[in-house]
């Protein structure tokens, strides 16, 4: 099979167009462009809001002009993560796609299907002239990855459908419901460097290969967190003798699982074969205990040339800051309805230190907005503790709460069991959908998120499962001819 074989072949047209289109978070001007041509092109009532957000609609086929209006929603931005040694330039530079059996995957980067395909979708409908539907209009968001803001900034009265549809998940067979709520975390330390002691010799200490990903959906599997990690070796370190931070430097976006990261630091010369000692041993023994998630870490350490220094009590307070807070699961969701899933989490994600600050970025999730508070609580107390210089919350966004009785459900529900003669199954999901945000100014909204199999996703092993994306364009298009 090549990609000319791949089936919905409309689909996958507009998927690798998108794929041309540079479009990080916060710089989707060339989609928004894009977009906006597409659907005027066409004659389509196509609208841009003030945030970017497009809104394409499109008049109902014949004998279907009385059907509810539905919504179709995905967000036109993507995770830009890299292998460390990929050179790629994301504001310029198309993903490169290849195919790896049933499985679409890009060259050593996020492959953009989250939300690309959603979009292709929505774009393949909006072309076809083969398909029953009623009125329809499609919703294509602005920064959904880095904050939701494009939904945030969605007007009450912009949306027509009664039904909204989105086509953010990533797994073939489940119908979602309900999602998590979120807020980030950013605490600062600041501080004025040093010159290092006399008699301190200088390390370097590196890791890669860590599975990464999700912080919501892959939260609860087990996987290593680079920056942790490393913060655990020097708090060991730490314990043992007068260490002194140079640089720390792990992760990249607060919803994505760190899979690098490195750190410079200064010990005693005398020392300097323990550490090394040291290191090897606490490799041995993470490789140990991650045995099952993590196949391919890559450790290093080397000798470093001497660089001004943080003051040592400030960085010993960010050392046990980061060995304390808390990462991953924090609580499990008791509603049966929704199958034991996380409830409540953490991700420790980004931390980066700069000529005179150390700025460090935790993400929490919840679907239960007071534990969402508690969660928020119990990190910032943490930086309290270390006396970080701020501590800042973004505004968050809300959870989405499951409607027992909707009729989106039970309609999509109806077709996946006389398409496929099976029963999908129904569940929340711990990550962020905008389905939350959506809700505070349509509350009547009736709401279901759908999507094809993808893994990896907010890491350069994202991947997507060619064969699922069929069954959900089948389903898509037997969703709006029966609403």
């Amino acid at each position: 099979m090549t990609k000319k074989d791949l089936k919905p072949e409309s689909v996958f047209h507009y998927f690798f167009e998108i794929n041309n289109i540079p479009r990080p978070s916060k710089h989707e001007e060339k989609m928004i462009a894009y977009l906006k041509n597409f659907g005027e092109s066409r004659g389509l009532d196509t609208v841009v809001d003030k945030a970017g957000n497009v809104i394409i609609r499109k008049e109902a086929t014949s004998g279907k002009e009385n059907q509810p209006v539905i919504t179709l929603q995905s967000h036109m931005d993507m995770v830009c993560d890299k292998l460390v040694d990929k050179n790629i330039d994301f504001y310029n530079d198309p993903i490169e796609t290849y195919l790896d059996g049933e499985w679409l995957r890009a060259n050593g980067t996020t492959l953009g299907a989250d939300d690309g395909i959603g979009c292709a979708m929505q774009l393949a409908l909006l072309d076809a002239n083969d398909i029953e539907h009623g009125p329809i209009e499609c919703l294509f968001t602005v920064d959904e990855e880095t904050g939701l803001t494009g939904a945030n900034a969605l007007e009450a009265g912009m949306l027509k459908g009664q039904m909204l549809l989105n086509l953010d998940s990533e797994d073939e067979g489940l119908f979602y419901v309900s999602c998590a709520g979120g807020k980030t975390t950013t605490a600062t330390f600041k501080y004025e460097k040093e010159e290092a002691p006399k008699g301190m010799f200088f390390m370097k200490a590196s890791l890669k290969g860590l599975t990464g990903g999700h912080s919501g959906d892959d939260i609860n599997k087990k996987r290593a967190n680079a920056l942790k990690i490393l913060a655990r070796f020097l708090y060991l370190e730490q314990k043992k003798m007068p260490l002194m931070l140079a640089q720390f430097n792990s992760g990249k976006l607060h919803n994505a699982i760190p899979r690098d990261g490195s750190i410079v630091f200064a010990v005693p010369f005398k020392e300097k074969e323990t550490v090394r000692v040291d290191w090897n041993i606490f490799c041995s023994e993470i490789e140990e205990e991650y045995i099952v998630t993590e196949k391919n870490i890559y450790w290093h350490m080397e000798s470093a040339e001497s660089e001004p220094v943080l003051p040592q009590s400030v960085s010993q307070r960010i050392i046990k800051a980061l060995q304390c807070v808390h990462n991953g699961v924090f609580a499990i969701c008791q509603d049966p309805a929704l199958n034991e899933m996380t409830e409540t989490s953490s991700n420790t994600a980004v931390i980066r230190t700069e000529k005179n600050e150390c700025v460090i970025i935790c993400s929490q999730r919840s679907s239960v907005m007071s534990n969402l508070e508690n969660m928020v609580n119990s990190v910032s107390a943490v930086f309290e503790l270390a006396e970080a210089d701020s501590i800042i919350h973004n505004d968050g966004y809300p959870a989405w709460k499951m409607n027992p009785n909707s009729k989106l459900r039970n309609t999509a529900h109806d077709c996946y069991r006389r398409l496929f003669g099976e029963e999908p199954t129904i569940k929340g999901i711990h990550a962020g959908l905008e389905c939350g945000l959506f809700a505070a100014n349509y509350p009547a909204l009736d709401m279901l998120s759908i999507g094809p199999t993808m893994r990896g996703v907010h890491s350069p092993d994202e991947r997507l499962h060619t064969p699922s994306v069929e069954k959900v364009w089948k389903l898509v298009c037997e969703i709006v001819k029966n609403v």
